[in-house]
């Protein structure tokens, strides 16, 4: 890739400022170098924040039909590009190239653009209400802080609708996957945005977070990351009383009711839950089933988990991945070693790599049954292909279970009937709740209850983060 190793800043690539420092991008599945880009000093951030100060006023300014045909022309590159995104998507991370990263991670940034497009076409920008008009007006610099999991997934969601609402902004991308967020930098380049509308530096969170929220020239703080992140962008931000939009991590329950179609129910939450290497902030992580069903689960779950090919990334029939990076690598398995030391039941999977595979951080899919939610492995996110099984006795005993968590993300409910497992899931104090396996869509809002973040994103509610709203109060 051409640039890797500068910044993109009022429309132009530049070199990083003497402060930089020099990171390495390190492919997970061979644990080689994929080129080096650098971390932003305090210089860098300044310059960046600067230009989208700059370009807000006139951007701010320009015709919503304009900003729309300007985001659907960074769709048409985008899409010419789907396999150049895949690639690097693959590459940094880790997602199984022809699969996941292909048909999911990079089409799934075009699937934000094009519900933000419908969102803001049918958006109320301007409305009466008794003698007032209320104005959506865009909320000014906003500095967009993205994970490294689902990198364009997360990209997008956020740069679209803040394009669309007329904001400018300073992506911060995950130092551990910067190549996606450099070819999005390349087609957005391509697209002719005006200069400081779209600004992109890589950095260490921990350093360049606090720079972004505490500066007063930025207005918006938009994060995707962990609890810990949220809070340290959330204290930085109060000084200047931005507007903070948090996406932050889950520990999501799947309660599979007694009625359902167990089978059927158990390998399907299996499955999801090593989905993208359990990489996930809203994985099906904690499987309630009733406790005289709980060997039968066991044997299931073990049988799902042999039947899943962990390999390398290029390979066609590669189901799983490697772990994005070292230090998440390490985290999962100090974290199984805590399961095992809990006295936990291992079902399948365990401590360590999978034979054969010494090279590259890989993990083994793993199951713990005979949980309880007092253990740490049932209350901690783990972000890693682990599974803990959790008996109940009755379903309000379920509901209990789920709803004693921290976060509060998402849920999953599977039944014999829909209805009932609705009425189940309205009783769940999560943002969103998945009914009988049903996928996630672009146009409904994402985002969760207690430290699983604050505001939402996707489709109407992603643009509403962007805006400000204004009363225009009339005599007559």
């Amino acid at each position: 890739m051409k640039h890797l190793d500068q910044f993109y800043i009022n429309g132009g690539w530049v070199k990083p400022s003497g402060d930089a420092k020099p990171h390495e991008v390190i492919n997970p599945a061979t644990e080689a170098s994929e080129g080096t880009v650098y971390l932003a000093g305090k210089a860098d951030v300044d310059a960046a924040i600067q230009a989208a100060r700059d370009a807000f006023e006139s951007f701010a300014a320009t015709p919503l039909e304009e900003r729309l045909a300007m985001l659907e022309k960074i769709m048409g590159i985008y899409q010419s590009r789907l396999d150049d995104m895949a690639e690097a998507i693959s590459r940094e991370m880790g997602a199984p190239r022809h699969g996941l990263a292909a048909k999911v991670q990079a089409p799934m940034g075009l699937g934000h653009a094009k519900a933000t497009l419908g969102a803001a076409r049918e958006f109320p920008f301007e409305q009466k209400l008794g003698r007032a008009t209320v104005r959506r007006e865009p909320a000014g610099v906003c500095a967009l802080i993205t994970p490294w999991n689902w990198p364009m997934n997360q990209v997008m969601c956020k740069v679209a609708p803040a394009i669309a609402a007329g904001c400018t902004m300073v992506l911060k991308p995950s130092e551990f996957a910067p190549l996606s967020a450099h070819v999005l930098a390349e087609i957005i380049d391509e697209a002719g945005l005006p200069k400081g509308v779209f600004n992109m530096i890589y950095g260490d969170g921990a350093e360049v977070g606090p720079m972004l929220s505490s500066d007063p020239r930025v207005d918006v703080v938009s994060l995707t990351g962990s609890t810990r992140a949220g809070a340290s962008v959330s204290k930085e931000a109060a000084d200047t009383f931005k507007k903070v939009s948090l996406e932050l991590g889950g520990k999501s329950a799947n309660i599979i009711l007694p009625d359902a179609d167990f089978e059927k129910a158990v390998k399907h939450g299996v499955a999801s839950m090593m989905n993208n290497t359990g990489q996930s902030c809203n994985a099906p992580s904690r499987m309630l089933v009733p406790a005289d069903k709980l060997a039968e689960a066991e044997a299931i779950a073990a049988k799902v988990c042999e039947s899943l090919k962990v390999g390398d990334p290029a390979d066609k029939d590669t189901v799983i991945g490697p772990i994005a990076n070292e230090r998440q690598f390490k985290r999962v398995q100090s974290m199984i070693e805590k399961g095992q030391a809990e006295g936990a039941k291992l079902v399948c999977g365990g401590t360590g790599k999978p034979e054969g595979l010494e090279t590259g951080f890989y993990a083994r899919p793993t199951v713990f049954s005979e949980v309880n939610n007092q253990m740490l492995i049932a209350r901690e996110e783990i972000f890693g292909p682990v599974l803990v099984m959790l008996p109940y006795k009755d379903v309000d005993d379920a509901v209990a279970i789920a709803n004693d968590s921290d976060y509060g993300l998402s849920g999953y409910v599977y039944g014999a009937s829909e209805e009932d497992a609705a009425k189940v899931a309205a009783r769940l104090r999560t943002g969103m709740v998945h009914l009988n396996g049903a996928q996630l869509d672009p146009p409904a809002p994402f985002g969760g209850y207690k430290h699983s973040g604050v505001g939402r994103e996707w489709g109407v509610y992603g643009l509403e983060e962007f805006l400000e709203v204004k009363s225009v109060f009339y005599s007559a």
